[in-house]
């Protein structure tokens, strides 16, 4: 116990070492650009004004979204998704993974899951021990279940999933715009060292060197926002995007896509004021997401939304196994498509009658 106990407290500190070593390339170019640029080299007192307001704000957001990033703990399934004590023993005991997925079965039938195995069985954590929500994926470098997991990141010694998502987009907005800001404004001054148009002084390492780190870390960092924005506009994880979800009637890459406004708004939230700042804005609580029900599911065929509030019946048949979430509800009464929902619905109203019936046919 002793040697892996060791072993783990190892592990931990040296994960750390990516997350010091942007911490102190952050922190030398904020003494590079602030005393060896604007304070020693530029001689212009209004454009060093400009250049430190510009620049502290870029650094503020930067640093704030890092923090958030890296501090903002994974969320983790509820313990609705964990087997009642009488259903674990009864699962730990048996041997055959038939009447394991029976008993799966059995409790997941009460929980707001769409999603499967690849061989379309539950998905459930022996890791854990419990049964995953859509979208929700097992960490071995944090030893846990994180809902809507994305992936693992090195660089800010966290997993990057529901609760941090927006954080992390925001973490790659702000240090683009960081080095992209920081190169822009020393260009002039690099090449006129480069030159030697200015005199020969310590603060000409510094500057020499900070354009190129800066040019550097916004080609790295460019190609890795455009791709998590494109990831964010098609809401998918990156897990998603090499490995589609697979639903009960089979694998969909875009089965949680709502169209390119809802995708955004699921990570960035509905009030665009906000988008800009590191707080938690996003939609929902990482155990159900709305879908677009591109196949019909033979578990729920079909779906009555009723505008009378005194018709409360529904015909036996028409109810799902898995009731439908309130925010997928919402999306199927929504008149607004976008053009990336293949949905063919057809809403039929009776004489006389306050009730609709949405019926959902596949394209195919």
């Amino acid at each position: 116990m002793a040697p892996t106990h060791v072993l783990r407290c190892c592990q931990r500190g040296l994960a750390w070492i990516p997350v010091v070593f942007i911490a102190l390339v952050v922190c030398w170019s904020y003494y590079a650009y602030v005393v060896e640029l604007c304070i020693i080299t530029i001689i212009n007192t209004g454009e060093k004004i400009v250049y430190l307001v510009f620049f502290h704000l870029s650094f503020i957001m930067f640093v704030w979204s890092y923090w958030k990033t890296i501090f903002t703990r994974p969320a983790n399934p509820s313990k609705e998704f964990s087997l009642p004590k009488a259903e674990k023993e009864q699962y730990e005991k048996e041997e055959r993974p038939e009447a394991q997925q029976e008993i799966l079965r059995r409790v997941a039938s009460g929980l707001p899951l769409y999603t499967r195995t690849g061989a379309g069985a539950i998905r459930y954590c022996d890791r854990c021990q419990v049964i995953k929500p859509d979208r929700c994926h097992h960490c071995s470098a944090c030893d846990m279940c994180v809902l809507k997991m994305d992936h693992h990141c090195p660089w800010v010694n966290n997993c990057v999933g529901f609760s941090n998502y927006k954080y992390f987009i925001l973490f790659l907005a702000y240090s683009l715009v960081y080095c992209l800001f920081i190169a822009a404004t020393v260009l002039q001054y690099f090449i006129r060292f480069w030159t030697n148009d200015l005199p020969d002084t310590h603060a000409k390492f510094h500057i020499l060197f900070l354009f190129f780190v800066a040019a550097m870390f916004c080609i790295s960092i460019l190609s890795l926002f455009s791709y998590h924005l494109w990831l964010v506009g098609k809401n998918r994880s990156t897990i998603e995007a090499f490995r589609a979800p697979v639903f009960r009637n089979g694998p969909d890459k875009n089965g949680f896509s709502l169209g390119f406004s809802k995708n955004i708004a699921q990570v960035f939230g509905d009030q665009k004021k906000y988008w800009l700042l590191p707080v938690c804005t996003s939609q929902g609580d990482g155990l159900t997401f709305p879908t677009r029900l591109v196949n019909v599911d033979p578990e729920q065929p079909t779906v009555i939304l009723q505008t009378d509030c005194s018709s409360k019946s529904v015909e036996d048949g028409s109810i799902p196994q898995s009731p439908l979430s309130d925010s997928q509800n919402r999306l199927l009464a929504n008149d607004h498509h976008s053009s990336d929902d293949h949905l063919g619905i057809d809403a039929l109203k009776s004489d006389g009658s306050d009730g609709i019936t949405i019926l959902m046919e596949s394209d195919s």
